[in-house]
């Protein structure tokens, strides 16, 4: 026999598209916090490649989502490390996202496709982190 079309049948489908119409937007909620995560742990990377090249003298490599360059002259370089953010809502969604950078509180709001752009300075090891929004050529 088929009971396809059953009262219980109905009850099992319909208890389950409910399942997933809440399931969604927490696993959507969950998966930006994942990305937020990202780019903070890039960023934090960013500053330790830095806080490295200041005591090996040579500017770090750069990587798929970072870049990393050096001006100056001999004991006064800067050093900037841009960050490309993942995230796909401006602003910051979790708690953690709040916490300073190198003990530095960063300028501006992360925006979508936006980047991080870290400067240190070597000679007072002053350090700033400043959120830029996307730029239109990119």
């Amino acid at each position: 026999m088929y009971y396809g079309n059953s009262f219980n049948y109905g009850r099992i489908r319909t208890g389950r598209a409910v399942l997933v119409a809440i399931s969604i937007p927490i696993f959507t909620s969950q998966l930006e916090k994942a990305r937020e995560s990202t780019d903070l742990a890039n960023i934090r990377a960013a500053y330790a490649e830095i806080s490295a090249a200041l005591t090996e003298d040579a500017a770090p490599t750069s990587t798929t989502t970072t870049t990393f360059g050096r001006t100056g002259n001999e004991n006064a370089y800067v050093y900037t490390a841009t960050i490309k953010l993942g995230q796909k809502e401006a602003g910051w969604k979790t708690t953690d996202a709040d916490k300073a950078i190198a003990g530095v509180t960063a300028k501006g709001s992360p925006a979508v496709g936006g980047t991080c752009v870290v400067t240190v300075t070597e000679a007072t090891g002053a350090c700033t982190v400043e959120y830029k929004a996307a730029t239109s050529g990119s």
